[in-house]
């Protein structure tokens, strides 16, 4: 795996991960640290994310993981997809368990690693990315603390899969969507959140100006919640 040199990195990049990424430290002489695992979107890879570093409190170690299906230079996906006639999305689900597979298995690992219990872990991320984070958390809720599903959707493949509702009890999940995003538009970021009502989580819901992009006020809120959760 690779090292973010531009950050200080203090503590050992965890590795044989199952997949590629990059790794922030938390900051130095952080009491119980706590671990922000990334996800990028279709078509891009784990650097990506890192450029949301300066919003990522210290008490975090910050990692981002590459989707394991490549696109062509530079650029992977979680598992690959098709639009219908009707406007619907087709997903090749074998792809996608096998992803959240690797992705659950690098989250355990690096949190165990850098001694991160389960209880201060957060899991999510951008587009593709965010649908990872958010199958993660209604799957396998005991694998982390919250998820953040950002201008992201809710697979229906993946309900049969959830986790007993009582399993999710303690669990917080940010969901946020751009006002004028054509990509995933706002009904999407309205079913996850129909959805999450419908279970014992903590939710915290927004929406921002823009498309399918992640623009300052946006990131300054995230950045307040990941520092208030506890």
């Amino acid at each position: 795996m690779t090292e973010n040199t531009s950050m200080n990195a203090l503590a050992t990049p965890p590795d044989d991960l199952g997949l590629q990424a990059d790794f922030r430290s938390a900051a130095p002489g952080t009491d119980q640290p706590w671990l922000l695992v990334l996800m990028h979107g279709v078509g891009s890879n784990e650097q990506d994310l890192m450029g949301l570093a300066p919003w990522v409190p210290a008490r975090y170690h910050l990692l981002s993981l590459r989707a394991p299906h490549r696109m062509g230079p530079q650029a992977w996906a979680w598992f690959q997809f098709g639009v219908a006639a009707d406007g619907s999305r087709v997903i090749d689900a074998g792809q996608e368990q096998h992803s959240r597979a690797l992705v659950e298995q690098a989250v355990e690992r690096a949190a165990s690693q850098l001694g991160v219990p389960a209880s201060r872990v957060v899991v999510g991320g951008f587009s593709q990315g965010g649908i990872m984070g958010l199958s993660l958390l209604l799957t396998r809720p005991q694998s982390l603390r919250a998820a953040l599903a950002l201008h992201s959707r809710l697979l229906p493949e993946v309900l049969p899969e959830q986790a007993p509702a009582e399993a999710m009890q303690g669990r917080s999940l940010w969901v946020s969507h751009g006002t004028e995003d054509a990509v995933l538009p706002a009904p999407h970021s309205e079913r996850i959140l129909a959805h999450a009502a419908t279970l014992p989580l903590q939710v915290h819901s927004a929406a921002f100006p823009g498309g399918h992009t992640l623009g300052r006020q946006e990131l300054d809120e995230l950045s307040r919640w990941l520092s208030a959760l506890a």
